[in-house]
C-alpha cells in the first residue's frame, strides 16, 4: 500500500513538472459489415439479408439506410479515419462487427470471418496503434447468447487480436471477453478497462441466472479499486449501455438486477473513471451518471456507428443514421476529456455522388462548454432541457445529421429522460413527471420547453 501511495505522489511531481499533454484517440463502433450486400440485385428483396425479405429500393454502391454496412463504405470510414488522424494514441471499438442477420441464415464460422476481415483492415491501415475492442451482441453465434466462459469464438478472436493485447489481456478475453490493460507509453498513467456487457443483457438466456455472469462485476470492482491505490485513470469502454434507448420510451437493455449493480460500481469507483465509451445505439447520444447528491459524477458518451441501418424497434419513428466517426482529445497525463470531434458521411450524398466524410460539430464550439467532463455535460443536458434551440441541435446530431425533423412533446421527454435517469425507477419517473407536466396545448407548449430545466433539476 505504502509503495502504491508513493508511487502516486512520484507521478503528481512528474505531471507538475511535465505540464499537460494532448493526445488524440478513435472512437468507433457499430460497423455490422454485410458481405452480402448487393446494391446490383434486380431483385429489390435480394440486395441484403439484414433487411429481411422487404424491398430496397435505390441501393447505392455505399450502402442504403435499411441495410448494414457493405464493405465500400467500412472501407471508406477506416480510411477516412487515417486521412483524418492518421497517428492516433489508440483507438476504441465498441462492438458489431457483424451483419443484424438472423440465425436461420447465419454461422459461428460467418462471425469470425467479419472479425477476421475487419481487424485485417485495422492492422493494415493502423499498423502501430493499439486497438481496444469488445464484442457485441452479434459478435456470437447464436447472436445475443455471449456466455461468461471460455468458447470458440472467444478463443480465436483473442488469437486474432494478439498484435494487440499483451498475454494477460489474451488469456483474461478468452475466459469472458473482458479485460483490462495500461495505456501505451513511458510515462502514461491510464488504463482500459474492457467489458463484456453483452451478459448483462435481457435477451441472453445463458446468463440470466447468475447474479455476476463470469464474475465480471467483482473483477470490475477489484480493477477499479486497484487503479485507485496505484494513483491511475481509467477509460471504460463496453458495447451495450445501461439505461434506456432514447429514441422510444421504456426500452432498457440490461437486466434490472445488473443495471442496479453496474450503476452502483461508477458511484463507488467514480474518482478513477475519467470516461465510459458504449455503442449499441448507432446513435450520438450521452448518459450522466450522479452521486448521492446529485452531483455529476460520470458520463457515458454514445458514439454513432458507423452502419446506416434503420432500427426495427417498436415505437421508433424515423430509425436511420449516417454513417459516424469519432475523435476524442484528451490530457495524457490525467485522461481528461478536453474535447470531441465527430465526422460523418452523409450517406444519400455519397451514393449520388462520391464520399465526403465532413466534420460535423465539435462538442465544446457546439454546446458552448469547457471540456467533455461530466460536470461540462451536466450542463449540456441543461441546455438542451431548457432551450429549444439546443435541443433541436442535439437531436440533429443524435441521428448523425439524418432526422432534421423538430423534436416535439414526446421525443423531448424520451431523450432527456434517458439522459438523465440510468436508474430503471428514476427513469419511470422522469417520464412521468415531464409528461404531465407538458401535456399543455399549442402555445404552453413552448413555456414548457423552456421550464424543462428546472424539471429535470427537480426529479
Amino acid at each position: 500500500m505504502k509503495m502504491r501511495w508513493l508511487n502516486f505522489l512520484l507521478f503528481l511531481i512528474h505531471w507538475r513538472g511535465t505540464g499537460a499533454v494532448t493526445g488524440q484517440f478513435w472512437h468507433i463502433s457499430d460497423l455490422h459489415l454485410e458481405l452480402e450486400y448487393n446494391h446490383t440485385s434486380k431483385d429489390p428483396s435480394q440486395v441484403c439479408l439484414s433487411e429481411g425479405p422487404q424491398s430496397v429500393t435505390n441501393a447505392g454502391v455505399w450502402g442504403n439506410y435499411l441495410c448494414d454496412a457493405p464493405w465500400e463504405l467500412i472501407n471508406s470510414s477506416i480510411y477516412a479515419m487515417k486521412a483524418i488522424l492518421p497517428k492516433p494514441d489508440f483507438i476504441l471499438l465498441t462492438g458489431d462487427f457483424t451483419a443484424q442477420i438472423i440465425d436461420e441464415e447465419w454461422t459461428e464460422e460467418a462471425v469470425l470471418i467479419i472479425v477476421k476481415r475487419l481487424t485485417d483492415l485495422l492492422l493494415l491501415v493502423f499498423p502501430d496503434t493499439t486497438v481496444y475492442a469488445t464484442l457485441g451482441n452479434h459478435d456470437f453465434y447464436p447472436k445475443d447468447q455471449l456466455p461468461a466462459k471460455s468458447n470458440v469464438i472467444y478463443s480465436y478472436i483473442a488469437d486474432l487480436w494478439r498484435p494487440w493485447l499483451d498475454y494477460k489481456s489474451i488469456s483474461q478475453f478468452k475466459k469472458g471477453a473482458f479485460y483490462y490493460q495500461n495505456l501505451p507509453g513511458p510515462n502514461s498513467n491510464g488504463q482500459i478497462v474492457v467489458l463484456n456487457t453483452n451478459l448483462y443483457y435481457e435477451k441472453n438466456g445463458a446468463e440470466n441466472r447468475l447474479n455476476d455472469p463470469g464474475k465480471q462485476f467483482q473483477w470490475l470492482d477489484t480493477v477499479l479499486s486497484e487503479a485507485f491505490q496505484d494513483g491511475k485513470k481509467v477509460y471504460i469502454i463496453g458495447h451495450m449501455p445501461p439505461g434506456f434507448f432514447e429514441k422510444t420510451r421504456n426500452k432498457a437493455w440490461f437486466r434490472p438486477n445488473f443495471n442496479k449493480r453496474y450503476m452502483e460500481i461508477i458511484k463507488k469507483h467514480y474518482r478513477v473513471i475519467e470516461g465510459q465509451f458504449f455503442g449499441h445505439h448507432h446513435t450520438d447520444s450521452f448518459r450522466m451518471f450522479y452521486d448521492d447528491k446529485d452531483n455529476p459524477v460520470s458520463v457515458m458518451f454514445l458514439t454513432p456507428g458507423v452502419t446506416p441501418k434503420k432500427t426495427t424497434l417498436p415505437g421508433v419513428e424515423n430509425g436511420p443514421n449516417n454513417p459516424g466517426i469519432r475523435v476524442w482529445e484528451y490530457d495524457r497525463a490525467t485522461l481528461r476529456l478536453k474535447d470531441m470531434v465527430t465526422y460523418y458521411l452523409n450517406l444519400t450524398h455519397a451514393n449520388l455522388h462520391s464520399p465526403k466524410w465532413k466534420k460535423e460539430y465539435r462538442l465544446t464550439e457546439a454546446f458552448y462548454v469547457q471540456d467533455g467532463s461530466a460536470a461540462s455535460m451536466h450542463r449540456v443536458l441543461e441546455k438542451i432541457a431548457s432551450e429549444s434551440q439546443f435541443l433541436q441541435k442535439y437531436y440533429k446530431f443524435n441521428s448523425v445529421n439524418y432526422d432534421l425533423r423538430p423534436c416535439h412533446r414526446h421525443c423531448r421527454e424520451e431523450h432527456l429522460c434517458a439522459i438523465k435517469e440510468v436508474d430503471f425507477a428514476k427513469y419511470e419517473r422522469c417520464i412521468k413527471q415531464l409528461s404531465s407536466s407538458c401535456g399543455l396545448p399549442g402555445s404552453l407548449l413552448l413555456f414548457c420547453v423552456m421550464m424543462g430545466f428546472h424539471l429535470i433539476k427537480s426529479l
